[in-house]
C-alpha cells in the first residue's frame, strides 16, 4: 500500500471493515511480484508475519510509528527558523521558507518511489536504507552555508523518508489480521499528523536556545531511535518471504516478470494513472482538491501562527510554538470522532447488507460531520485574533480546524479504498498524496504576504471561504456517489 496507503490504504484499515479481508487477500497476492511456493503451508508457517509473537508485532508497530513520526516531524521542525535563515543567508521571507517547501514536496513522491521498491526488493530494505540515508542528508543540512544547498539537502532528506510513509501501512496489513488491526492502525494514523503539530513546538525551543542548525540535528535523534527499532524487526512482504523460504527448502519458484515489465506496471500505478484520475475521476478529483486545500491550509499555519501571535499578542518564538499543540489536540479529537462514527454509524450498516457489500458512501460520515470544522475554525481564528480578545480564542479555533481536517482526510481515503478495486486503490491514494503534498508545500510560500496585505481577519476568511465552497463534496458524494461510481472508467464496486 502506498502514503501509501495509512496515510492511505492503511488509514482505511484504522477501523475494522468487511472489505478488509478482500484487501488483505490482495496484499497476499500482488499481481507483479508473486512467487510460486505452492508447497508451503503459509497459513501455519512461523515466518508468516500474521503468526509472529505479540512482542514481534508490537516492535513492528513501534518501528513503523517512529519512522512515520520522523518523516512527518521533519516537515515543520524548521518552520520557526524562518527569521534566522533570513538573517544568516540574507534572503527574503519567502525564500527562507523554500527549504520547508522542498521537503514537503519530496514527501509527495513517497508512493512513486516506495511502492515499486517495496514490491521489488521487499519492505524491510526500504526501511533499512531510507532512514539512515535521509539522516545523512539531515546531518548535511546542519552544516550547509547557502540557501540553495539547504533546499537541496532538505529535498533529498524528504525524498528518502517519504517512502517510509508510503510503505509502512502495507506492513500493518501483512502483520495484523483485520479483527486486530483497528487499534494499531489508529496509533499509526496519528503519527503523520502529530509530526506537523509537534514539529514547531520542538523547533521553536531548539531555534531559540541552540540555533536553526540544531533543528536538523535534532532529527538525527529521532532517526537513531527509528534505526534501532528497525534493526529489531523483519521483512513482512509475503512474496519476498515465500520466495526466500521456497529457495531455502528447494521448492519450485517461478521466475518473476522481467524488470522492465514490473517497472512499467509500477509507473502506471504510481504516477501515470494517479495524474489521469485527478482529471478524469470526479470522486478522486474533488476529494483530492478538498483534502489538498485543507492540508495546504494546515501548513499555512506554519507561517500564519507566528505572525498572528507575534504581532497581535507579542508572543515569543517559544510561546508561538506552543500554540501548535492545538493541532495535536484537534487531531486526537478527530481520531476519536472517526472511531465513534465507525462504531455508531458504519458497523450498524453491516447487518443490513450482504457480506462485503456495504456501500462506500457509509464511509463518509466522519467527513460530513468534520466538514464544518475548517470553515468554522478559520473564520473563528481570523475574527478573534485581536488584542481585545484572549489568545486562547484563536488557539481554540485551530483545534476545531485540525479536528475537521483529520476527519475529512481519513474519510476520503476510506471512501476511495472501498470504491475502487485492486491496484486502482493505490493509484487513487497516490493521486491524493501527490496533490496533497503539492498544496502543502506551496501554501506557506504566499501565506505571510497574504496575511500582511489582507490582514489576519480577511486572509483567514479567504481560506475559510475556500473550505466553505468545498464543504458540500462529501455530502454530494453521499447522495449521488452510486451514480457517479457507475460512470467511472475504472472498475468500481456495484451493489445495485
Amino acid at each position: 500500500m502506498q502514503d501509501g496507503v495509512l496515510e492511505d490504504e492503511g488509514i482505511r484499515d484504522g477501523s475494522i471493515t468487511e472489505k478488509d479481508e478482500e484487501l488483505a487477500q490482495q496484499e497476499k497476492e500482488p499481481v507483479t511480484t508473486e512467487p510460486t511456493s505452492i508447497e508451503l503451508d503459509w497459513d501455519n508457517e512461523p515466518e508468516n508475519p500474521r503468526n509472529w509473537s505479540k512482542g514481534q508485532k508490537a516492535m513492528q508497530v513501534v518501528m513503523l510509528s517512529s519512522t512515520a513520526f520522523l518523516a512527518s516531524v521533519g516537515t515543520s521542525i524548521l518552520s520557526p527558523a524562518r527569521t534566522q535563515i533570513m538573517e544568516e543567508f540574507n534572503v527574503s521571507s519567502t525564500v527562507a521558507l523554500v527549504p520547508l517547501t522542498m521537503y514537503v514536496l519530496a514527501l509527495g513522491f513517497g508512493p512513486v518511489i516506495g511502492g515499486p521498491l517495496s514490491e521489488t526488493i521487499g519492505r524491510y530494505p526500504v526501511y533499512v536504507g531510507s532512514v539512515p540515508l535521509g539522516a545523512l542528508f539531515a546531518l548535511g543540512c546542519g552544516f550547509v552555508h547557502n540557501i540553495g544547498g539547504l533546499s537541496f539537502l532538505r529535498f533529498m532528506s524528504g525524498l528518502c523518508w517519504g517512502p517510509v510513509l508510503a510503505v509502512a501501512s502495507g506492513s500493518l496489513v501483512e502483520v495484523f489480521d483485520p479483527k486486530s488491526r483497528g487499534p494499531v492502525s489508529a496509533v499509526f494514523i496519528l503519527m503523520p499528523f502529530l509530526g506537523p503539530g509537534l514539529g514547531p513546538v520542538i523547533g521553536s525551543f531548539v531555534v531559540h536556545r541552540k540555533g536553526w542548525r540544531w533543528t536538523q540535528w535534532t532529527l538525527l535523534f529521532f532517526a537513531i531511535f527509528a534505526m534501532i527499532t528497525t534493526a529489531l524487526t523483519r521483512e513482512t512482504f509475503y512474496p519476498v518471504i515465500k520466495r526466500r523460504l521456497a529457495k531455502q527448502r528447494g521448492l519450485k519458484v517461478e521466475k518473476q516478470p522481467p524488470l522492465a515489465s514490473r517497472l512499467k506496471t509500477f509507473a502506471v500505478i504510481s504516477l501515470i494513472r494517479p495524474v489521469r484520475m485527478v482529471f478524469t475521476e470526479p470522486i478522486v478529483g474533488f476529494f483530492c482538491l478538498y483534502v489538498a486545500a485543507e492540508f495546504g491550509t494546515l501548513f499555512s499555519f506554519f507561517a500564519a501562527v507566528p505572525y498572528t501571535f507575534g504581532t497581535v499578542y507579542h508572543f515569543s518564538i517559544e510561546k508561538s510554538g506552543l500554540v501548535f499543540l492545538s493541532i495535536v489536540i484537534g487531531c486526537v479529537m478527530g481520531l476519536v470522532t472517526i472511531i465513534l462514527c465507525d462504531v455508531v454509524f458504519y458497523r450498524k450498516q453491516i447487518p443490513k447488507y450482504a457480506q462485503f457489500r456495504v456501500p462506500p458512501e457509509h464511509r463518509l460520515y466522519p467527513a460530513m460531520i468534520g466538514s464544518i470544522g475548517p470553515p468554522i475554525g478559520l473564520f473563528w481564528f481570523g475574527w478573534t485574533a485581536r488584542e481585545s480578545i484572549s489568545w486562547a480564542s484563536p488557539a481554540a479555533a485551530i483545534i476545531v480546524f485540525a479536528w475537521g481536517n483529520l476527519c475529512i482526510f481519513v474519510s476520503a481515503i476510506q471512501y476511495m479504498a472501498d470504491t475502487y478495486h485492486g491496484n486502482v486503490v493505490a493509484s487513487a491514494s497516490g493521486a491524493n498524496s501527490l496533490v496533497r503534498y503539492g498544496f502543502a508545500g506551496v501554501f506557506p510560500l504566499f501565506t505571510l504576504q497574504m496575511f500582511e496585505k489582507l490582514g489576519i481577519d480577511w486572509a483567514s476568511s479567504l481560506l475559510g471561504f475556500v473550505a466553505l465552497c468545498l464543504m458540500p463534496v462529501p455530502w454530494v458524494l453521499f447522495k449521488y456517489g452510486a451514480q457517479i461510481r457507475a460512470r467511472s472508467t475504472y472498475e468500481t464496486v456495484d451493489y445495485s
